[in-house]
């Protein structure tokens, strides 16, 4: 059986990982994220590669497809059953099946993304998801969670320990002073047309 460093990565790659996939598809979803990565990523220009990590079964990769058919996406995800479904939409060989903290960094691409995942890092970790998405970026970082000013930890689902709200992309900024913020906003849940669950997203450039 796979070992991993935190009880957060056991948690997403088990049985509840498998019922996120659930709760999580669907042509609502997929207008949404289109809406969302239209507004995220206007500053960025045109992208011909884009890598995401935790990407699930590829709700926002599909939208990314959409907006850049010719971009190369690859992505980094710890549930099996989602590599599944990775696996058929961009081909195993653009898949790395296991945890952020093991994933290699290979040729930077335009944009590294990290979307509603580093709310469930264990805080201890944050630091190795950063340097992850700082090296395997040539241009841009997306990142998009739950924003608050100060780290807090909230239950999710009736888990303790299992999302922790903080502002990761000032710390990412203050530990990369090569990078810069260019652009950020906010995506409310109860938005009449295409909500994303108070996603607060900020798009930084990579100085180097």
């Amino acid at each position: 059986m796979k070992t991993f460093k935190t009880e957060q990565e056991e948690f997403w790659a088990s049985e509840f990982g498998d019922e996120y996939i659930n709760r999580n598809q669907g042509a609502q979803l997929l207008a949404s994220n289109l809406n969302f990565f239209v507004r995220a990523l206007n500053k960025a220009g045109k992208l011909e590669s884009i890598k995401e990590f935790g990407a699930n079964i590829g709700m926002n990769l599909k939208a990314l497809k959409l907006l850049y058919p010719s971009a190369a996406l690859k992505a980094v995800e710890i549930n099996p059953k989602a590599c599944l479904e990775l696996n058929d939409f961009i081909g195993p060989e653009n898949v790395f099946q296991g945890s952020i903290y093991d994933s290699s960094v290979e040729k930077p691409v335009d944009v590294s993304l990290i979307k509603g995942v580093l709310i469930h890092i264990n805080p201890n970790m944050l630091h190795l998801v950063y340097e992850k998405l700082y090296q395997n970026s040539s241009k841009y970082i997306l990142i998009a969670e739950y924003y608050n000013p100060s780290p807090v930890t909230i239950n999710y689902r009736g888990h303790k320990d299992r999302l922790f709200k903080r502002d990761f992309a000032g710390e990412f900024l203050s530990k990369y002073p090569d990078t810069n913020l260019i652009d950020y906003g906010f995506v409310y849940r109860n938005d009449s047309a295409f909500p994303q669950d108070d996603i607060t997203w900020f798009l930084i450039q990579k100085n180097s």
